[in-house]
């Protein structure tokens, strides 16, 4: 049956001449796999622009039940980013979560507030003039709301450690090693308290950034065992190094 519904690329691969395959999440079915035919080459009317990572896409298809691939009749843009394309910090962030999501967002069915927030998210992320350089931390930390792990980040005492097992705070050293030190700890604690709108105020160094990143990827792997090597990472730490 012909369906329509948002989408936010994540991922595309070329298919023979002038096809590609995208892997798309999708407000109405979830992750999902599809052809777009004509989508390179002179014909192609750019449709291969608009599959870009992160891109947000209106769509209709032919959607079927148990069918793994499916064909993409239109294709267009639903809102297009105006700073992101053109930012390199912005759209290394974005390069680097399309990996992420490509790889965590398994699921083909509808779960449309992780997609709305997700969606809104990026949105404002694209126009925001200040401290963007932390949005990634920002988002993955939200991420696990939706994706059902979110921390819990109280202070059970004067010292804390972020016991990655548990998924919160422990007022002692853990005894295994899967656990942020003090300090991340308690800058992920005001992580966790930020809005978007206050990433401005949430200023650390370049060590701590990356601190923060290879805890929240640490987190991450405990619950997804094929997360595995995020190659993007590399980009990313040079930008923001």
């Amino acid at each position: 049956m012909l369906a329509s519904t948002e989408g936010i690329v994540l991922h595309f691969i070329k298919y023979g001449e002038s096809s590609v395959i995208s892997t798309i999440y999708t407000r109405n079915f979830g992750r999902q796999s599809y052809l777009i035919n004509a989508a390179r080459g002179k014909k192609s009317k750019n449709r291969a622009g608009l599959l870009q990572h992160l891109f947000l896409v209106d769509l209709v298809a032919y959607q079927k039940q148990l069918r793994e691939l499916h064909r993409i009749k239109e294709l267009r843009s639903n809102s297009a980013y105006q700073n992101i394309p053109f930012d390199i910090a912005k759209s290394t962030q974005v390069i680097f979560l399309a990996e992420v999501l490509y790889k965590v967002l398994r699921e083909q069915e509808s779960f449309p507030e992780m997609f709305d927030f997700i969606k809104s998210t990026l949105l404002y992320f694209d126009l925001l003039e200040e401290g963007y350089s932390n949005f990634h931390l920002f988002f993955l930390f939200r991420l696990t709301e939706y994706l059902g792990f979110l921390p819990t980040t109280n202070k059970t005492g004067f010292e804390v450690w972020f016991d990655y097992k548990k998924g919160k705070m422990v007022p002692a050293q853990p005894s295994h090693p899967f656990f942020a030190n003090k300090e991340v700890s308690e800058k992920l604690i005001t992580l966790a308290g930020l809005k978007i709108n206050e990433l401005a105020g949430f200023k650390i160094s370049a060590a701590m950034r990356e601190n923060l990143l290879t805890v929240l990827l640490d987190y991450y792997q405990l619950h997804f065992d094929n997360l595995g090597e995020i190659k993007s990472i590399g980009v990313l730490k040079e930008v923001f190094g």
